[in-house]
Protein backbone atom coordinates (compact mmCIF):
# COMPACT_ATOMS: atom_id res chain seq x y z
CA UNK A 1 0.00 0.00 0.00
CA UNK A 2 1.49 3.32 -1.09
CA UNK A 3 0.72 6.63 0.63
CA UNK A 4 1.15 9.89 -1.09
CA UNK A 5 3.55 12.18 0.81
CA UNK A 6 1.12 15.12 0.60
CA UNK A 7 -1.68 13.08 2.23
CA UNK A 8 0.66 12.06 5.05
CA UNK A 9 1.73 15.68 5.63
CA UNK A 10 -1.91 16.80 5.58
CA UNK A 11 -2.84 14.10 8.13
CA UNK A 12 0.05 15.15 10.41
CA UNK A 13 -0.94 18.83 10.24
CA UNK A 14 -4.58 18.05 11.08
CA UNK A 15 -3.49 15.82 13.99
CA UNK A 16 -1.21 18.55 15.34
CA UNK A 17 -4.02 21.12 15.10
CA UNK A 18 -6.39 18.87 17.06
CA UNK A 19 -3.74 18.17 19.69
CA UNK A 20 -2.98 21.88 20.11
CA UNK A 21 -6.64 22.91 20.38
CA UNK A 22 -7.49 20.15 22.83
CA UNK A 23 -5.01 21.37 25.45
CA UNK A 24 -6.64 22.85 28.53
CA UNK A 25 -6.75 26.62 28.41
CA UNK A 26 -5.66 28.60 31.43
CA UNK A 27 -8.24 30.81 33.11
CA UNK A 28 -6.30 34.01 32.58
CA UNK A 29 -8.37 37.10 32.02
CA UNK A 30 -6.45 39.82 30.20
CA UNK A 31 -8.78 42.64 31.30
CA UNK A 32 -8.50 41.65 34.95
CA UNK A 33 -4.72 41.31 34.58
CA UNK A 34 -4.38 44.74 32.99
CA UNK A 35 -6.49 46.39 35.69
CA UNK A 36 -4.61 44.81 38.60
CA UNK A 37 -1.03 45.01 37.32
CA UNK A 38 -0.38 48.47 38.74
CA UNK A 39 -1.82 51.78 39.90
CA UNK A 40 -3.60 54.12 37.48
CA UNK A 41 -3.04 57.89 37.64
CA UNK A 42 -5.62 60.32 36.28
CA UNK A 43 -4.26 62.26 33.31
CA UNK A 44 -7.48 63.95 32.17
CA UNK A 45 -11.14 64.29 33.08
CA UNK A 46 -13.40 65.49 30.29
CA UNK A 47 -17.14 66.11 30.36
CA UNK A 48 -19.15 65.61 27.17
CA UNK A 49 -22.59 67.24 27.16
CA UNK A 50 -25.31 66.28 24.69
CA UNK A 51 -28.87 67.11 23.81
CA UNK A 52 -30.05 64.00 22.00
CA UNK A 53 -27.29 63.25 19.47
CA UNK A 54 -26.04 66.85 19.35
CA UNK A 55 -22.80 67.37 21.22
CA UNK A 56 -22.47 70.62 23.15
CA UNK A 57 -19.13 72.19 24.16
CA UNK A 58 -16.86 69.95 26.25
CA UNK A 59 -15.50 70.75 29.70
CA UNK A 60 -12.13 69.73 31.11
CA UNK A 61 -12.12 69.22 34.87
CA UNK A 62 -9.35 69.39 37.46
CA UNK A 63 -6.97 71.32 35.23
CA UNK A 64 -5.28 72.92 38.24
CA UNK A 65 -5.18 69.92 40.56
CA UNK A 66 -1.86 69.65 42.41
CA UNK A 67 -2.41 66.19 43.92
CA UNK A 68 -2.20 62.87 42.10
CA UNK A 69 -5.47 61.01 41.72
CA UNK A 70 -4.72 57.28 41.83
CA UNK A 71 -7.08 54.36 41.12
CA UNK A 72 -5.74 50.97 42.26
CA UNK A 73 -7.38 47.61 41.56
CA UNK A 74 -6.40 44.55 43.59
CA UNK A 75 -6.66 40.85 42.70
CA UNK A 76 -9.11 40.25 45.57
CA UNK A 77 -11.52 42.68 43.83
CA UNK A 78 -10.92 45.46 46.35
CA UNK A 79 -9.93 48.89 45.08
CA UNK A 80 -8.77 52.28 46.35
CA UNK A 81 -9.10 55.75 44.91
CA UNK A 82 -6.89 58.52 46.25
CA UNK A 83 -7.64 62.24 46.04
CA UNK A 84 -10.88 62.09 44.06
CA UNK A 85 -11.94 65.51 42.75
CA UNK A 86 -8.64 66.92 44.10
CA UNK A 87 -9.83 66.44 47.69
CA UNK A 88 -7.16 64.72 49.76
CA UNK A 89 -8.71 61.37 50.67
CA UNK A 90 -8.25 57.64 50.18
CA UNK A 91 -11.44 55.67 49.64
CA UNK A 92 -11.79 51.89 49.64
CA UNK A 93 -14.35 49.77 47.85
CA UNK A 94 -14.97 46.68 45.75
CA UNK A 95 -14.91 46.24 41.97
CA UNK A 96 -16.12 43.72 39.42
CA UNK A 97 -16.63 43.41 35.69
CA UNK A 98 -19.90 42.91 33.84
CA UNK A 99 -20.42 39.51 32.19
CA UNK A 100 -19.38 40.90 28.80
CA UNK A 101 -16.37 42.62 30.45
CA UNK A 102 -17.28 45.96 28.86
CA UNK A 103 -18.33 47.64 32.10
CA UNK A 104 -16.56 48.18 35.41
CA UNK A 105 -18.78 48.20 38.49
CA UNK A 106 -17.43 49.70 41.71
CA UNK A 107 -19.13 50.56 45.00
CA UNK A 108 -16.45 53.07 45.97
CA UNK A 109 -17.89 56.21 47.65
CA UNK A 110 -15.83 59.40 47.30
CA UNK A 111 -16.13 62.82 48.88
CA UNK A 112 -16.66 65.61 46.37
CA UNK A 113 -18.53 68.89 46.05
CA UNK A 114 -22.07 69.47 44.85
CA UNK A 115 -23.18 71.99 42.23
CA UNK A 116 -23.63 74.53 45.05
CA UNK A 117 -20.10 73.98 46.32
CA UNK A 118 -21.27 72.14 49.45
CA UNK A 119 -19.50 68.93 50.52
CA UNK A 120 -21.12 65.74 49.30
CA UNK A 121 -20.40 62.18 48.26
CA UNK A 122 -20.79 60.22 45.06
CA UNK A 123 -20.22 56.77 43.57
CA UNK A 124 -18.35 57.90 40.46
CA UNK A 125 -17.58 54.41 39.12
CA UNK A 126 -20.84 52.65 39.94
CA UNK A 127 -21.56 51.88 36.26
CA UNK A 128 -18.54 52.61 34.09
CA UNK A 129 -17.94 51.79 30.43
CA UNK A 130 -14.41 50.63 29.61
CA UNK A 131 -13.63 52.57 26.43
CA UNK A 132 -9.98 51.60 26.17
CA UNK A 133 -7.69 49.48 28.29
CA UNK A 134 -4.08 48.80 27.43
CA UNK A 135 -0.79 48.15 29.10
CA UNK A 136 -0.12 51.85 29.70
CA UNK A 137 -3.47 53.65 29.39
CA UNK A 138 -7.10 53.28 30.36
CA UNK A 139 -10.17 55.34 29.42
CA UNK A 140 -13.39 55.03 31.43
CA UNK A 141 -16.75 56.74 30.86
CA UNK A 142 -19.48 57.30 33.45
CA UNK A 143 -22.76 59.16 33.45
CA UNK A 144 -25.65 58.90 30.98
CA UNK A 145 -24.40 55.88 29.04
CA UNK A 146 -27.73 54.45 27.93
CA UNK A 147 -28.03 53.53 24.24
CA UNK A 148 -31.57 54.83 23.79
CA UNK A 149 -32.62 58.38 24.62
CA UNK A 150 -35.09 61.01 23.48
CA UNK A 151 -34.00 63.62 20.89
CA UNK A 152 -34.39 66.43 23.45
CA UNK A 153 -32.88 64.55 26.40
CA UNK A 154 -29.86 66.17 28.04
CA UNK A 155 -26.99 63.77 28.71
CA UNK A 156 -23.68 64.16 30.51
CA UNK A 157 -20.80 61.71 30.09
CA UNK A 158 -17.65 62.05 32.19
CA UNK A 159 -14.53 60.52 30.64
CA UNK A 160 -11.53 59.67 32.81
CA UNK A 161 -8.17 59.16 31.13
CA UNK A 162 -5.62 57.21 33.17
CA UNK A 163 -1.98 56.30 32.65
CA UNK A 164 -0.25 53.48 34.42
CA UNK A 165 1.84 54.83 37.24
CA UNK A 166 5.50 53.98 36.98
CA UNK A 167 6.63 51.48 39.56
CA UNK A 168 9.63 52.64 41.58
CA UNK A 169 12.91 50.95 40.72
CA UNK A 170 14.29 49.11 43.73
CA UNK A 171 17.97 49.45 44.50
CA UNK A 172 19.76 46.33 45.63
Amino acid sequence: MRYKPSALIFFCLISAAFAFNSCKKTGTDSIRSLLTSGAWEVSSIMVFNYVGDTQLPNDTLNTECDVKQIFKFNLDESCTYSNYYCIEQTTNGRWSLSNDKLFLISDIVCRDTTDTGEPGTSKPFENTRIVNLGQYSMVLQTGDLQSNYFPTQRRRIVQYGFVRQKTPVSSN
